[in-house]
């Protein structure tokens, strides 16, 4: 037995079980190494790889379709306001059918009075000053004017030209 213990504290033994020890650490290192760098395989490389392709070849196509369901929204609020434009002239057609109205609105417009009525206009000042103002012809040297008549004449019968063959 003293032989037996002798060789268990004997150097060469610490030593082999030192060697021992340290070859299970660095094999069991190696072995989580390498189920790190198994983790990523061909396979998975390939399904990225699937993956990524499908959503640049779906990128597109999304984006055609979004932009088309917008367009669309915009084509159906178009054709919700016409509706709505075409109900208003519907009414005021069915306004101006009615003699009633056509009379308040004549004589509105024209400043007619019935017979035995006292007709009145009141002119505002200010807005006749205003309106001489926005002119700008009288700024503007008299041949200038002329020759904007001209132009506007030519262009009218031209657009008149055109229209009867």
């Amino acid at each position: 037995m003293a032989a037996k213990d002798r060789d268990r504290f004997s150097t060469a033994t610490r030593l082999r079980l030192l060697g021992e020890q340290t070859a299970a650490r660095v094999y069991r290192s190696q072995t989580r190494r390498q189920a790190r760098r198994s983790r990523l395989t061909g396979r998975a490389a390939l399904l990225a790889l699937v993956l990524c392709t499908m959503v640049v070849a779906l990128a597109y196509p999304m984006r055609q379709y979004v932009s088309q369901r917008a367009e669309i929204a915009d084509q159906e609020r178009e054709q919700r306001q016409a509706r709505e434009r075409v109900e208003q002239l519907r009414d005021l057609k069915a306004r101006w059918q009615d003699d009633a109205y056509a009379e308040q609105r004549i004589r509105e417009r024209l400043h007619y009075v019935m017979p035995g009525e006292t007709g009145f206009v009141m002119v505002d000042p200010n807005v006749a000053k205003q309106s001489r103002a926005d002119l700008g012809a009288a700024h503007r040297p008299w041949y200038a004017n002329v020759w904007d008549g001209v132009d506007t004449s030519d262009a009218s019968d031209q657009s008149t030209d055109r229209k009867t063959p």
